[in-house]
């Protein structure tokens, strides 16, 4: 952190980015951010749980961007090219924002933790990082991530060079990780007809959709 030693974070130091700019291959080429869970876009499933837990929030999106700012928040698109996978997404953000971090999420997984910034914020600052990531014991979520804007240029760097793999990228960083073993179920993510099918299910049943 070139001698900054990070104390405190506050919902104010960060903007939120759901992710919503993949092509939706597995569902039949979808806007997944559209695709309705109980009546719903799953965007909106996102939109109610992280924006209590940011200052800011914005979507980042490659299509379909008029109906997204209809929620009535930033849309923006990836910067290098359409596409180009969630870390293209990231780094837009990180450009657009106007706070230290961005908090970051994907459309397709519509019930993240109500303490997801808190924990991810409690790794970095434990660890004195610039990036911190959920893991589920051994598995990293790395759309699931707290990254200090600082980290801008490196990234782009990393998408110039080639790279796309989001997980090799926050460990280059040594990013912070934050433990949500005891909450995996709230990362399980929707990418296909049957997954949609079951998150309905489990819905209706009272559960979390994952």
């Amino acid at each position: 952190m070139a001698g900054l030693s990070i104390t405190r974070i506050t919902s104010r130091d960060i903007t939120g980015v759901i992710l919503a700019g993949g092509r939706g291959s597995r569902l039949g080429g979808a806007d997944k951010g559209l695709v309705p869970l109980r009546g719903r876009p799953l965007i909106e499933h996102v939109i109610s749980i992280l924006r209590p837990q940011v200052g800011r929030l914005v979507i980042s999106a490659n299509r379909n961007r008029e109906t997204y700012a209809a929620y009535g928040v930033p849309v923006i698109a990836d910067s290098i090219g359409d596409y180009h996978g969630p870390l293209a997404g990231i780094l837009s953000a990180l450009r657009a924002a106007d706070t230290p971090f961005v908090l970051c999420a994907p459309c397709d997984t519509p019930a993240p933790p109500s303490d997801l910034a808190a924990r991810l914020i409690a790794a970095l600052v434990r660890e004195q990082a610039q990036l911190a990531v959920v893991t589920c014991g051994a598995r990293m979520q790395p759309v699931f991530a707290l990254v200090q804007r600082a980290l801008a240029q490196p990234l782009q760097d990393y998408l110039a060079g080639g790279g796309r793999e989001a997980g090799e990228w926050m460990r280059r960083q040594n990013a912070a990780l934050a433990d949500f073993s005891d909450a995996a179920e709230a990362f399980v993510n929707i990418n296909t007809p049957q997954e949609l099918q079951a998150a309905e299910t489990w819905c209706a049943r009272g559960a979390k959709p994952g």
